[in-house]
């Protein structure tokens, strides 16, 4: 008999929503965690630490900036960097032990250390004094996240050159910051040490930045930044950095060659994506398959070619996104307690949380004219909606994209004050496959910026009321 009936590898926010989702439904369940602490990269090194920076930033420069436009006068604003990273470090401590306490509340095991597959139902576990133990159980769960992606030639030191890890810790704030990936971490993090005060470039390989997102919000964000005086280099890479006295000197290049220039910096942050993360895992003695990326290849139902061995989140196919790991982990247990687990994997909203920020949820309008699919357009600037001129938040525009037969929602995408939560509403209303004329319909509280969404849906199958 095995000692447990699920082992999950790893805590990020895969991982530990699995084990107790798992735990929940009756199953004896253990984890396996590297760190010292719970929570993986999101709670301890991204997701949170970042959001909390992102919040610091935005309240330091409203108050330099937008207050007296609202007839508050104070004085100017001083930075206390150290008072920010306190407030950073105590959200992720807080975060950190809510998750020992549901492992507890839950009754799942915690076991310190590298965990290494030996094969279906074994798993040990080598700590940090190299004590190995083993622990049997019938289903093993990796979900052991991704790690940075690195940069050819490029080497991270996490002091001058650094990665999103080292762009959350410093110092102090640079005078000049490069940012090579115009992805959401590189702008997240970009726009942080912008309104902090540094001069701020980002280096893109793509002709846009968020390159999977709809055209039309790329274009509209990039106008937004550059306002805020953040400088983009786009179609452009970065081939190599080095020390020049205490700065570094970076040179950029066409993607598409051509002569370089050398820009100088204070701070280069490589965000150009993160990778699957299976070092040490076993995964080649477990003989567990893995793709040409390195990511642990499954079935429909999360389980890779060994029986009773599954993995879900970063490590495997589809959006890094710690939402999405954690639906997985749900789903997964369920299937392990024989239930019908299920991830609807066109509903996925996406969120950067600059300020303005962007969401987005289902088919773009690129990838419905390359499928070839008729739809319509629903478009609502927030400078006439009244709650957004309200707070000086009228920067951006909602959009709804439905089919042009069904009136079926197949994609909203908004950038502006509050995205990542007005998302939510176009995610309930694509996950019972609703239209645009039920979302248009729908009674919106007034005056919310909410509004803009339900003007946007009615632009889709009729005409909004106001514009």
């Amino acid at each position: 008999m095995s000692q447990y009936d699920l082992v999950v590898i790893g805590t990020g926010p895969g991982g530990y929503v699995c084990a107790i989702k798992a735990a929940q439904l009756g199953l004896k369940t253990a984890v396996v965690e590297k760190e010292a602490t719970l929570g993986g990269t999101c709670l301890n090194i991204g997701c949170i630490p970042s959001k909390a920076l992102l919040h610091a930033s935005e309240m330091f420069h409203e108050a330099g900036h937008g207050f007296e436009k609202l007839g508050i006068k104070v004085a100017k604003p001083k930075l206390d960097l150290p008072g920010m990273m306190k407030h950073k470090s105590d959200v992720v401590d807080a975060n950190v032990s809510g998750i020992s306490f549901l492992m507890k509340k839950n009754k799942i095991d915690v076991h310190t250390g590298m965990g290494k597959i030996l094969g279906a139902g074994k798993v040990e576990v080598t700590d940090n004094d190299g004590t190995a133990s083993v622990i049997e159980t019938k289903n093993i769960v990796i979900a052991t996240g991704s790690d940075v992606m690195p940069l050819p030639g490029v080497e991270i030191d996490e002091k001058q050159i650094v990665s999103s890890t080292g762009a959350l810790d410093l110092e102090k704030v640079p005078g000049k910051m490069i940012v090579v990936g115009g992805g959401v971490i590189g702008l997240e993090l970009g726009s942080v040490w912008n309104r902090l005060g540094a001069e701020v470039t980002v280096v893109e390989f793509m002709p846009k930045i968020l390159g999977p997102m709809d055209g039309d919000i790329s274009k509209n964000f990039q106008r937004i930044l550059k306002k805020q005086g953040m400088a983009f280099k786009l179609s452009s890479k970065v081939t190599g950095v080095e020390k020049k006295g205490k700065g570094l000197a970076v040179s950029v290049e066409p993607a598409a060659g051509g002569d370089a220039e050398v820009l100088e910096a204070d701070i280069v942050l490589v965000a150009i994506g993160r990778r699957a993360y299976t070092e040490g895992l076993g995964l080649d003695q477990a003989g567990v398959v893995v793709d040409d990326r390195g990511r642990v290849q499954i079935d429909n139902h999360y389980k890779t070619n060994v029986d009773g061995i599954y993995a879900i989140g970063d490590v495997v196919v589809g959006p890094m996104l710690a939402h999405k790991a954690e639906d997985e982990g749900v789903a997964v247990a369920e299937i392990l307690a024989g239930q019908a687990g299920h991830v609807n994997y066109d509903v996925i909203p996406g969120v950067v949380y600059t300020q303005p920020e962007v969401a987005s949820v289902g088919k773009t309008e690129e990838e419905l004219k390359a499928a070839g699919v008729e739809y319509k357009t629903g478009k609502f600037n927030f400078t006439a909606n009244g709650r957004a001129r309200a707070m000086n938040a009228t920067d951006g525009f909602a959009k709804v994209l439905s089919d042009a037969k069904t009136d079926q929602v197949l994609g909203v995408h908004i950038v502006g004050f509050g995205a990542g939560e007005m998302i939510h509403e176009a995610c309930v209303v694509m996950e019972f496959g609703g239209s645009a004329e039920d979302l248009g319909r729908t009674c919106h509280a007034h005056p919310t910026m909410s509004e803009a969404v339900k003007e946007a849906a009615m632009g889709a199958f009729a005409k909004p009321i106001h514009s």
